[in-house]
């Protein structure tokens, strides 16, 4: 295995294409499919460093138990040069132990890399994420953190495996809100609340006026009378809706500053409005589409799904519609390899029949739809039209002011400025990782304690962990001033020395997983378990005390611990302070 594959493959594949050749001379001439046969890390180090079960699977086929399989495999093998020894365990499991000196060379490799040895998986390929995606003159509450969050992730994920990336804001700026919302501005629209506070006003006029919609059907018959004049261009709607456009994104610019969010671009629905008529032409040409009962439908038995309808009895155009034309369009504009949407679970059936059509229409690019879990409080889901939400900018501000106080208290000699910009990383840090370090799809029940916990698997323990690496080395260059221990030779001689290269070595396919499995949270606990690891190695060995060499070897051990936990946070989009 040489210094250039171990640069740009994955330890796991390659010792994975071994034990297939491994399997494929002990079998020879023997129909099985050999390129199942995979080599996966181990839980649990008394397992060895790495283990492979393809004799379990193979057995079947050769009506042998796993154990003799194993056996056969490793029979006469010659082992590779990164390999101290292979055993089979329990049932027919093959263990595989690295040799110690091996995994020093590697490790070294992996931190003269810039990349840590993440492979360019995605050069060469393009993918649009399409996340974010807020309604348009609405402040951003707590449910919307997970979109922007989870998308972010998998946006620097997919640019830092090589992707050429387009990230797009798909702005719901077309929809029925804005009929509601100029219907209710023109009646009871205050416009010195405007011109101070103009989400907040706009939330309250679309509150307002949305109840009376449900209580008035006349007041609703109207909103959608003021929807159909903007939709078809009446300057005095259109000249509201570009007010209140202006003002939406504005202050959306100072919520994604805040928690370090961009796009490359920010299409909202309006955006191919022009192009909806066209698409259901296209849909009616290629017997895609075709009328029922006045509309314009997708029949889905095939798919097993509900008819979709794509032009209403009315003529009106929705959802499906537009979604169905930005595919059009983004495959025509960037040809990209696959586009993935980041959404709500309640979008599931949306996207499972707009998938549908667009491959009916004869799309093959990879289509990829990534639910999360709904953000609810305690007592339910919250709703801007019941008015019973937590806004996002008030969340963020809460983080960082509880965040001000530890830090105000560990880290006294900091000047007050530099203090409040620790807090604002710690607290926005916090923030986030309480929602990534979740499985996307799962339900998360929001409270203060919790999002803002700065103990335990959190943010702030990592930005901690990665803050007291800093102060080792800055002890060291004091005690040592002429001394790099970069330059030093690594060592690892004592048990948790090893665990902890063996960890660090694992952080590319850990990024490759994440990024491909569309789940940031294998990230977070990657980390949170090489933080956990890194504590247990500096409590358990001497550092600035042991002899020259081990302690070089042992502070720069630190540095790389420090450089992937700061790599990690980095595409979890969490700062990492030098000092907290």
């Amino acid at each position: 295995m040489d210094k250039t594959s171990e640069k740009s493959v994955l330890l796991a594949d390659m010792l994975s294409q071994w034990a297939r050749n491994a399997f494929k001379r002990a079998f020879e001439g023997t129909a099985y499919d050999f390129s199942n046969i995979r080599v996966v890390e181990t839980a649990n180090p008394a397992f060895g460093d790495f283990q492979c079960n393809g004799a379990m699977s193979l057995a079947k086929e050769m009506k042998k138990s796993p154990r003799d399989v194993a056996q056969t495999v490793i029979n006469g093998i010659n082992l590779p040069d990164c390999l101290e020894k292979m055993e089979i365990a329990g049932a027919g499991f093959i263990n595989l132990w690295l040799k110690t000196d091996w995994l020093t060379g590697y490790l070294e490799t992996l931190t003269d890399d810039e990349r840590f040895g993440v492979p360019l998986y995605g050069s060469g390929k393009t993918v649009v994420i399409d996340y974010g995606s807020p309604n348009m003159t609405k402040p951003l509450h707590i449910g919307h953190l997970r979109s922007h969050n989870i998308g972010s992730v998998l946006d620097r994920l997919h640019r830092f495996m090589g992707y050429k990336v387009y990230s797009d804001n798909h702005l719901g700026d077309w929809g029925t809100q804005f009929g509601i919302t100029i219907m209710g501005y023109r009646h009871f629209g205050d416009k010195e609340k405007m011109a101070s506070s103009p989400l907040s006003e706009l939330e309250r006029v679309y509150v307002e006026s949305y109840k009376k919609s449900q209580d008035d059907p006349t007041w609703l018959a109207k909103s959608r009378e003021e929807l159909v004049k903007l939709q078809s261009g009446d300057a005095e709607n259109l000249a509201l809706w570009h007010e209140f456009m202006d003002l939406s994104i504005s202050e959306l610019n100072k919520i994604y500053k805040r928690l370090g969010i961009s796009f490359d671009l920010v299409r909202g629905e309006s955006y191919y409005h022009d192009k909806l008529a066209d698409t259901v032409s296209l849909l009616e040409k290629n017997g895609v589409a075709r009328e029922s009962e006045g509309a314009t439908v997708v029949f889905l038995e095939e798919e097993k799904l509900p008819v979709c309808i794509i032009r209403k009895s009315d003529g009106g155009f929705n959802y499906a519609t537009t979604d169905i034309a930005t595919i059009i369009n983004r495959v025509e504009e960037f040809k990209p390899d696959k586009i993935v949407y980041v959404t709500d679970e309640r979008q599931q059936l949306h996207f499972n029949q707009i998938f549908a059509i667009a491959r009916r229409l004869g799309c093959t690019t990879q289509l990829d739809h990534v639910w999360f879990g709904l953000m609810r409080l305690p007592e339910g889901t919250f709703s801007t039209r019941d008015g019973n939400v937590i806004k996002l900018e008030s969340l963020l501000d809460e983080a960082e002011q509880r965040a001000l106080k530890i830090v105000s208290e560990s880290s006294r000699g900091l000047s007050e400025s530099r203090q409040q910009e620790v807090a604002s990383a710690v607290g926005i840090g916090a923030v986030k990782y309480a929602d990534l370090s979740q499985n996307p799809q799962s339900l998360v029940t929001f409270t203060w304690e919790k999002a803002l916990s700065l103990d335990g698997n959190s943010g702030p323990y990592l930005q901690y962990a990665y803050a007291r690496i800093a102060s080792v080395r800055d002890k060291y260059r004091e005690r040592y001033p002429d001394k790099n221990p970069d330059k030093y030779k690594l060592q690892l001689t004592e048990a948790i020395e090893r665990d902890l290269g063996i960890k660090l070595t694992r952080f590319p396919g850990v990024v490759v997983k994440a990024t491909h499995g569309y789940k940031p949270n294998i990230l977070a606990d990657y980390l949170y378990d090489l933080a956990q690891t890194y504590s247990a190695f500096y409590q358990n060995v001497p550092f600035l005390k042991a002899d020259e060499g081990i302690r070089e070897s042992r502070v720069r051990l630190c540095g790389i611990v420090a450089k992937v936990l700061h790599m990690g946070l980095e595409l979890l989009g969490i700062a990492a302070p030098e000092r907290i």
